[in-house]
């Protein structure tokens, strides 16, 4: 109380510069009441802060994804147990010019426990108007991207990009925190940094506490490295050993190469994070949410992966809708679920534990067995046009046991074995697709995923070459010279 008075009796000393000759007793108690707002003000982010910390400690968090991420699927996640999820990235410049495919993404299911939007912005004000609409909208808290690698994204000084100006990423963090009052939790997703050169993360972590973020998620890789190299989890062990020797209580989540319960619980255990991010892991397995609450791992049939997908696709059918305008808006996601799914291959604890110590297993080559069944052989096909049909049989099916029939029928119909020829085990291999593109929410100007074109490799020049280009120049250079002399005489 008596701190608080001092306050007040200094905001009334200076009150004269602001408030002119009112009475005494009336800037007194404006002084007071303005105490008191930065009093509650603070005691609400503390009571946030503790909430949002409380929420996803020791949690498999699912990570924001694009098309992934949509909410069939995260309502999927949600039956298989996951109790944090981020929303697909939303675009904040488009979302507050009131784009529909924008504010779609601030929609959640009705299952999602704790759920957050993610958004990509450079501007306080932009930031938190869409931080603002996120909490409209029922958003538990709001993830800043700050590791997005694309071109499309980076050009515009968003994702990866901040991470370039740790102060300047710290302000515009900071404003975002105190002009939202500090209603709706912040948090900020990063990368190591922009490439192995520039590797900041201590500094960016050390801002981003300094900003008052929430927490912050930590992807163990550089910007430039993509998904290619295995994520650097000991980088993540030495940031949370300085930000606990601070005496810092910013929680950090880790990120990256989380493919089974156990390679998630050691990596827990072994950095010291508060929670740990899977992304592309839940995508080729939605049920690694339930093996890690449960630590044990679940080896489904291929009719339990079945009724999985069949299970996702009705909840498509709920969410677009079942006739063809919501088949047509359901293909830009269902099929391509596919290049995910066909990468399922069971990785049992008491086999794979010491070769995940070693390497992730997530960077293990997935080859379909010679003696696979054509069932199998169906569900792990890494062709476009198998996904594509396997959606189509999906969608056209009334339960999980029709499903099942209609794909066994597929798996041994000619339209699958043309595919099977064209397609050499390479070729369906050298399709797949960039990882590092598909998981970012920016369009290109053509809209479609894509890197900066790279500049063609110029041509190594020799001496004589060299030589050569000069002598020409200069005879070029003469017989300019000499035209000019001519005409100038003919001129006279």
């Amino acid at each position: 109380m008596k701190m608080r008075n001092f306050y007040c009796l200094l905001l009334l000393v200076m009150g004269d510069s602001f408030l002119g000759r009112r009475n005494w007793h009336h800037r007194w108690l404006l002084s007071c009441r303005a105490v008191q707002g930065l009093s509650m003000s603070s005691s609400t982010s503390r009571r946030t802060s503790l909430d949002f910390r409380s929420k996803i400690q020791g949690q498999l968090i699912l990570a924001p994804l694009t098309r992934g991420g949509n909410l069939p699927f995260r309502r999927l996640c949600s039956d298989f147990g996951m109790e944090v999820s981020f929303s697909e990235m939303v675009y904040s410049r488009f979302l507050i010019k009131g784009d529909r495919a924008e504010a779609t993404r601030l929609r959640r299911a009705n299952t999602e426990q704790f759920f957050g939007v993610q958004i990509a912005t450079n501007e306080i004000d932009e930031g938190v108007r869409a931080m603002n609409m996120a909490y409209e909208a029922g958003a538990d808290f709001v993830d800043l991207n700050c590791g997005c690698p694309i071109y499309e994204a980076t050009r515009r000084g968003l994702g990866s990009s901040l991470l370039r100006s740790p102060k300047k990423l710290e302000q515009l963090v900071q404003g975002m925190v105190e002009g939202s009052g500090n209603k709706i939790p912040l948090s900020v997703k990063i990368r190591l940094g922009c490439s192995e050169d520039t590797i900041n993360v201590k500094d960016v972590v050390e801002n981003m506490r300094m900003a008052g973020a929430a927490a912050v998620t930590i992807h163990a890789r550089t910007a430039r490295q993509g998904y290619r190299k295995p994520a650097d989890w000991e980088m993540i062990k030495e940031v949370v050993d300085e930000e606990k020797a601070s005496g810092s209580t910013m929680p950090i989540i880790g990120n990256g190469d989380i493919l089974t319960h156990y390679e998630a619980t050691k990596r827990m255990e072994d950095s010291g994070v508060h929670a740990v991010m899977v992304g592309r892991g839940c995508l080729i397995k939605p049920w690694i949410f339930q093996e890690f609450k449960n630590q044990q791992e679940w080896e489904p049939s291929l009719e339990d992966r079945i009724e999985v997908y069949y299970r996702l696709t009705s909840y498509m059918k709920d969410y677009f809708g079942s006739d063809e305008l919501g088949r047509k808006k359901a293909w830009t996601f269902l099929p391509w679920h596919f290049s995910f799914f066909s990468r399922f291959q069971a990785y049992p604890e008491r086999d794979y534990k010491e070769q995940s110590l070693v390497s992730p297993l997530i960077h293990r080559r997935i080859e379909t067995p010679r003696d696979a069944s054509p069932l199998q052989a169906l569900l792990s096909h890494r062709n476009e046009d198998t996904h594509s049909l396997i959606a189509d049989s999906l969608w056209s099916s009334d339960s999980s046991s029709n499903a099942v029939q209609r794909l066994l029928q597929l798996a041994e119909s000619e339209d699958f074995r043309d595919i099977q020829t064209k397609c050499s085990l390479e070729e369906a291999t050298s399709r797949d697709s960039d990882e590092t593109a598909e998981l970012a929410n920016v369009p290109a100007s053509d809209g479609k995923w894509k890197r900066r074109r790279r500049r063609s490799q110029k041509p190594v020049r020799t001496d004589e070459g060299i030589a050569a280009i000069r002598a020409e120049r200069a005879a070029k250079k003469a017989r300019l010279e000499a035209e000019q002399s001519k005409e100038m005489g003919t001129a006279q």
